[in-house]
C-alpha cells in the first residue's frame, strides 16, 4: 500500500515539474520552399560559432582546440547548394581554413554535407537577434550548435540555447573563448 501510494506521489510530482519547466519548441527555419524556388537569403553570409551541447563531451571534442570561428555561406551556382567555408582560429594561434558543400533538401529543413552520408545539418531559428541553431547528426554523435552575426552576442542568447539544449538531454555545453582576433574571412 505504502509503495502504490508513493508512486502516486511521484508520479503527480512529474506531471507538476513537467507543466512547470516544459521545453519550449524551437520551430524550424525553412531552407527551401517545396517548388525549389525560394532560396535562403537569409542564412548567407558571415556566422560566428558561439557554444555547442551535445549528450556528451565526445560529441562536442573537436571544437576543444578551438578559440573562435568564423564561417561564410553563399550561394552555389546550384541552386540546390550552399558553398560553406570557415576559418577556425586553434588555441594555440593557428589559423585553418575548411571548406564544404551542403546540398539542400527540397521541401524539408535538411542540409545534407558533401562527401558525409552519414552527416544530417537541421536549421533552427534562435530567440536571440541575429541568431541561428544548428542540430548535427552522424553516425555517432549528435550536437546542437549556436551561430550568430556577431562574436559576441548577448549572455542571454548563450543562456536561453544551454537551458534549451539541457531540456532536450543535451548535458555536455562548450563555450567558445573568443579571447583571440578572428582569422582573416575566407571567401568561397
Amino acid at each position: 500500500m505504502f509503495h502504490q501510494i508513493w508512486a502516486a506521489l511521484l508520479y503527480l510530482y512529474g506531471i507538476l515539474l513537467n507543466s512547470i519547466y516544459q521545453c519550449p519548441e524551437h520551430s524550424q527555419l525553412t531552407t527551401l520552399e517545396m517548388n525549389g524556388k525560394e532560396f535562403p537569403e537569409p542564412h548567407l553570409g558571415h556566422w560566428y560559432f558561439i557554444a555547442g551541447a551535445a549528450p556528451t563531451k565526445e560529441e562536442l571534442a573537436t571544437f576543444d582546440p578551438v578559440d573562435n570561428i568564423v564561417f561564410n555561406m553563399a550561394a552555389d551556382s546550384t541552386p540546390t547548394q550552399l558553398q560553406l567555408c570557415a576559418t577556425i582560429r586553434m588555441k594555440n594561434g593557428l589559423c585553418v581554413p575548411r571548406k564544404w558543400t551542403y546540398h539542400l533538401t527540397e521541401g524539408s529543413t535538411d542540409l545534407r554535407t558533401e562527401g558525409r552520408p552519414d552527416m544530417k545539418t537541421e536549421l533552427f531559428s534562435s530567440s536571440c537577434p541575429g541568431g541561428i541553431m544548428l542540430k548535427e547528426m552522424g553516425q555517432g554523435y549528435q550536437r546542437f550548435l549556436l551561430y550568430n552575426r556577431s562574436p559576441y552576442p548577448p549572455k542571454k542568447c548563450v543562456e536561453e540555447f544551454q537551458s534549451l539544449t539541457s531540456c532536450l538531454d543535451s548535458k555536455a555545453f562548450l563555450l567558445t573563448p573568443r579571447d583571440q582576433e578572428a582569422c582573416e574571412l575566407c571567401t568561397n
